[in-house]
């Protein structure tokens, strides 16, 4: 006989580099950024279907499985420094109190990424899930989360069952909320015996290197896969390494029913985790180097040449304003160049006014006082103007629709800029051809990510480069200045242990 489980979600969605600029108010969840707007009740419903999140791959399973589902509140941020205070207290008082009154439940979903970090909580998450604990001691409970996130003994200890994404790229966000679903479905059927185990990692590996379509992450996450007999779902999560704390780092988790078989699930990820170590490695360019690189490589190619302007990557708490790499481009004399997004709103306000085929004069970018970077000033001609509504199809944001506000396509010598007034990570082509840049018809495209465009831009790419211009998140984990580390824990792979000063 089928029992219809009473199920409640709620997501709250932030990914903390606390060495970043500027903070995540609540502003920055109500307007959603790249995921969906803040959404309580129903809305989360409505608005979760069609897109690629784990809150919409949670609802799908609960249709499926015929839940009774009980919305409470969903919210999400793109990266920046911390989430403030105000933020976080009033977002985790709705969802404990959405909790704390639903009435009888049979068991709790929420979608979190794992590397939050507010102004006055060290362990966002890990605080947000003791808070549910106090009014919601006994159901169970299963949490979704981000690849990067640096997960917690405190988040291991008050949930049930955590589930990681397999792909950086993600692609696998709405997959991941169904496997996470699937998970608390297994455990509210048979919560005896259950068993989990939790290790954590001994040094930071570098975002750009973390790609799992590649080695040696393409290898570690295929163990993710393949499970013993009576291990419900294991993960491993690379962690974000920006967030200066003493968690920060990769950790792996495995659940099921048989305490031998979880633990050695565990060890066994772990293990090829340390042996993997040295393989986390790549090669960068400087800014210059990078185009004239590219520029050699587009005189022979059919199809653009994609850079990664990875330090300056708003997906990891980057501004999405260093011109760096613009400067790279205008030195070396690029043609048929494009490269977005850069985050101006006073930008895109003067082109507006001023109208598409008008020559401006601005100050473009760098007001975000990175250090090494300064606002590009020269005459542009405005392009194409557009009201910045874009639906993202491409496969990481899957079908979520971006609301990117008054955008311009700004145009210097042979290089086009896609300038916005909202902040996304150029993760898809419709970002370009929103300003009316058709990206497959450029020699060159540079693009403010480190990873995730690569799900979009990799099918269309001749190469794909990496260069190092100036910007909030160092490709190198050990050039940041860290106070709050574990002592021991080795800063890059390879490189050298933390230790605080005495």
């Amino acid at each position: 006989m089928l029992v219809r489980r009473r199920v409640a979600v709620a997501g709250f969605l932030h990914e903390t580099n606390t060495f970043a600029p500027a903070p995540a108010d609540m502003a920055a969840f109500i307007q959603g950024g790249g995921y969906i707007p803040l959404s309580r009740g129903e809305a989360v419903l409505k608005n979760a279907r069609n897109v690629n999140l784990g809150i919409a791959g949670a609802l799908d399973f609960a249709r499926a499985a015929g839940w009774e589902v009980v919305p409470i509140l969903w919210a999400g941020a793109i990266p920046s420094a911390p989430v403030t205070r105000d933020a976080y207290e009033t977002i985790v008082a709705e969802i404990i109190e959405g909790l704390k009154n639903c009435g009888p439940l049979d068991g709790i979903f929420i979608d979190l990424h794992g590397a939050m970090v507010a102004e006055h909580v060290d362990d966002g998450e890990g605080e947000l899930l003791e808070r549910v604990r106090a009014v919601r001691p006994d159901e169970p409970l299963a949490v979704a989360l981000d690849l990067h996130g640096n997960i917690t003994r405190r988040m291991f200890e008050h949930c049930d069952v955590m589930v990681g994404f397999r792909t950086y790229p993600h692609v696998d966000m709405a997959e991941t909320g169904y496997r996470a679903a699937k998970a608390l479905q297994a455990f509210m059927d048979r919560p005896e015996g259950w068993h989990k185990a939790m290790r954590q990692g001994d040094y930071l590996i570098p975002i750009t290197w973390q790609c799992t379509d590649e080695e040696p992450a393409k290898s570690l996450y295929a163990m993710t896969f393949d499970l013993p007999e009576k291990v419900e779902t294991a993960s491993l999560f690379m962690g974000f390494p920006a967030a200066d704390f003493a968690e920060c780092g990769p950790s792996v988790f495995a659940y099921g029913w048989d305490r031998d078989a979880v633990e050695a699930c565990a060890d066994r990820i772990m293990t090829a985790l340390a042996a993997a170590e040295p393989a986390f490695a790549g090669t960068a360019y400087q800014p210059e180097e990078g185009v004239a690189k590219a520029i050699a490589i587009a005189r022979d190619a059919r199809r653009p040449v994609v850079i990664a302007d990875t330090q300056d990557n708003p997906g990891a708490g980057g501004s999405s304003d260093t011109t760096g790499m613009l400067r790279a481009l205008i030195a070396c004399g690029a043609e048929r160049a494009a490269i977005g997004c850069i985050h101006d709103p006073e930008a895109a306000r003067i082109a507006h006014q001023a109208g598409e085929g008008a020559r401006v004069e601005i100050a473009l970018g760098g007001k975000s006082g990175i250090k090494g970077d300064a606002p590009f000033t020269a005459e542009f001609i405005v392009e194409k103007l557009s009201e910045g509504r874009v639906h993202a199809t491409g496969p990481y944001f899957g079908g979520t629709w971006l609301d990117m506000g008054p955008s311009a396509c700004l145009r210097l010598g042979g290089t086009r800029i896609v300038v916005t007034t909202n902040l996304a990570q150029m993760a898809d082509r419709e970002l370009y051809r929103m300003v009316g840049i058709e990206p497959e018809k450029e020699a060159i495209l540079v693009n403010k990510s480190s990873v995730h465009f690569r799900a979009d831009f990799a099918p269309i790419a001749e190469q794909l480069l990496v260069c190092t211009a100036p910007g909030a998140m160092p490709l190198s984990p050990a050039s940041l200045p860290w106070k709050k580390l574990r002592s021991g824990i080795r800063m890059e792979p390879l490189g050298s242990e933390f230790r605080p000063e005495q």
